[in-house]
């Protein structure tokens, strides 16, 4: 055991350089959502030089390539990354910044995409050592509804062979370059996106009585879907449900306008709630609307499940976790309202999706989808170890058979 820890350290070492190089130029070259064609191509590249033959297109702009040991019928294991960008103006000041205006990878899809790609390389050079397959899964547009797992899925990415488990991570900006952290059970949750429509009657901002005011309709709305959270949703149960943007259709300081549209978000863990949620939303929504004569219309557009981790494959992960980096560094997690289209992968295999810090202790903390996110490339070093480790010993152990 020990000795096989200690190869992979040193064959993700050997490779760190080369690995720093993939994120860099990724960084450099971000593609939206749907759009990952330049990223599609670099990762199949990649993976060509492996010695593998991919599948490109899978889902529009996904890849898929198997690596396939003794007994490859036998046992499957996947491992899953994304590698979408974000609208964001980057503003980090890197060397290797964003070279394409207003898009940048913010959500750290990059060094997941490179962390996989040195996890491959390294199983390659450990090929002996794996008893049945795995299967890499490059996954686009996680951060754009449908999602890239459901695009992939109902593209056929699983026809031929279906895994056994599957193994996904995220970057953790608030954690700790050298630590990992993983959650059994319920982890993320459902996300489902709202987009309403207020409609009213313009008119002259002199003479509200003769109007009737789309704004005040929507202020009304606003406050009272508060009561969906504090009065409707079970304490134990978290849910989170959240107006991100209000745009009038026309107005401005003397006019009221005809139409309000307003953006907003639900999540939860529990699918019945969750529709009764939706329902209460539109009750209040359209009750709100017409008792001040105006009309709402409501759409949900029905979103990811939430993420939930088999308990045998996390309880691997942390064990291989703590074999590879020592107990001290890994750490149990909390629920968390962030969304996660894996979720789809995980409905239909046994599945783990863990977290691995990427900041450099001492330097100012920046989110998520931020446009200064930073990651400690040392990480990608240690991702890519720990997920080669992680995939031989899942085989090894087949604790789905």
């Amino acid at each position: 055991m020990e000795n096989l820890i200690d190869k992979i350290k040193q064959l993700a070492h050997a490779q760190r350089e080369e690995v720093i190089e993939w994120r860099r130029w990724m960084h450099r070259h971000p593609d939206l959502s749907q759009e990952e064609y330049g990223t599609m191509e670099f990762v199949a590249e990649r993976l060509r030089e492996m010695g593998l033959t991919p599948k490109t297109g899978i889902g529009k702009t996904g890849v898929m390539a198997m690596l396939r040991g003794k007994d490859p019928d036998s046992y499957c294991v996947a491992l899953r990354s994304d590698y979408d960008a974000l609208p964001i103006t980057e503003c980090t000041g890197l060397p290797f910044a964003s070279e394409k205006p207003g898009v940048m990878h913010a959500c750290g899809h990059d060094m997941h995409t490179c962390s996989l790609l040195g996890a491959i390389k390294i199983l390659i050079q450990l090929r002996d050592h794996i008893s049945g397959s795995l299967m890499f899964i490059f996954e686009p547009s996680e951060e754009k509804y449908p999602g890239g797992a459901r695009m992939m899925m109902e593209d056929g990415l699983f026809d031929e062979v279906m895994p056994n488990e599957i193994y996904s991570f995220h970057c953790l900006p608030e954690m700790d370059f050298g630590k990992v952290g993983m959650r059994k059970g319920k982890y993320m949750a459902s996300t489902d996106e709202l987009y309403w429509t207020v409609k009213g009657l313009g008119g002259h901002g002199a003479t509200p009585h003769l109007s009737v005011d789309p704004i005040v309709v929507a202020s009304h709305i606003v406050i009272a879907l508060q009561q969906v959270v504090s009065r409707n949703a079970a304490p134990m149960m978290p849910t989170v449900l959240t107006i991100g943007k209000i745009q009038e259709v026309g107005g401005r300081t003397n006019i009221i306008p005809d139409t309000v549209k307003m953006e907003g978000i639900i999540r939860t863990f529990d699918e019945k709630w969750r529709l009764e949620a939706h329902e209460k939303i539109r009750k209040i929504s359209t009750g709100v609307a017409e008792a001040m004569g105006a009309e709402c219309d409501l759409f949900i557009d029905y979103g990811y499940p939430y993420v939930f981790n088999d308990e045998a494959c996390t309880q691997q992960v942390h064990d291989n976790a703590c074999a590879f980096l020592g107990e001290e560094n890994v750490e149990w997690l909390d629920l968390r309202m962030t969304a996660e289209d894996f979720a789809f992968f995980a409905q239909k295999i046994p599945a783990c999706y863990f977290r691995i810090g990427i900041h450099e202790p001492g330097t100012p903390f920046s989110n998520l989808h931020r446009p200064n996110l930073m990651v400690d490339e040392r990480s990608l070093e240690l991702a890519n170890g720990l997920i080669a480790y992680n995939a031989l010993m899942a085989l090894k152990n087949r604790i789905k058979q």
